[in-house]
């Protein structure tokens, strides 16, 4: 039992150290990638791993350390993958744990669609967190966020949402935040990989259709 416990407090620590890392790193990012994403996808990622049964310790730390290495934020996804080994690495985290994060933070990321589903029920569930962030009230504000930081319209008519995108088309400079919507957030409902995150979509979903059809009608001048 005392090793049990030391295992829990170290690991505890761990935890810790990664979320100062993480806020220390994202604190001031305007994407909608900030810290404030990186809290909420924790907590969602702990919710999801006690009720599926996954391994809290593994979900939790990839959950904070998952933007560390986004090519959007750091510019060199390889970069930021050697730079979150090495803070495992420093942090002494067990081999089979620092090669499980690695494994999720390096491929859960959408980047267009159309990618291998995750291979680890922990890896399910980060996704899973990562994606409910991105939908519903927060999912929206996000958006706009996210359009402001690149200087990007929110909305012009005429120009259509993409469809099977490449990696590179996905984070190209085109679009609107209106047709993020149809690219990548209507369709992360039908992505979840977890039961208790497909619970959680189906509302925040319902919020993405409701918000759409105001906007239409307040963009033509309805009401």
């Amino acid at each position: 039992m005392a090793d049990e416990a030391l295992l829990d407090d170290r690991r505890q620590a761990v935890l810790e150290a990664a979320a100062r890392y993480a806020r220390e790193t994202l604190e001031n990012d305007a994407s909608g990638h900030d810290w404030w994403h990186i809290y909420r996808v924790d907590r969602l990622a702990e919710t999801i791993a006690n009720a599926e049964g996954a391994d809290v310790f593994v979900c939790r730390l990839a959950a904070l350390l998952h933007d560390i290495a986004d090519e959007k934020l750091c510019g060199d996804e390889a970069e930021g993958l050697r730079a979150v080994r090495r803070w495992l690495d420093a942090h002494r985290v067990d081999a089979a744990s620092a090669d499980h994060v690695i494994g999720i933070i390096s491929s859960m990321s959408f980047k267009g669609g159309g990618r291998p589903p995750m291979r680890t029920l922990e890896g399910r569930v980060v996704q899973d967190a990562d994606r409910l962030d991105a939908i519903g009230a927060v999912g929206i504000a996000r958006v706009f966020a996210y359009t402001g930081a690149k200087g990007r319209p929110i909305h012009v008519p005429g120009i259509e949402a993409r469809e099977r995108m490449t990696k590179d088309e996905y984070r190209s400079t085109g679009g609107t935040a209106i047709n993020h919507f149809y690219e990548k957030l209507l369709k992360l409902k039908d992505l979840m990989n977890t039961d208790y995150a497909k619970r959680l979509a189906e509302g925040r979903h319902r919020q993405l259709e409701q918000y759409l059809a105001c906007f239409y009608e307040e963009w033509e001048g309805i009401r």
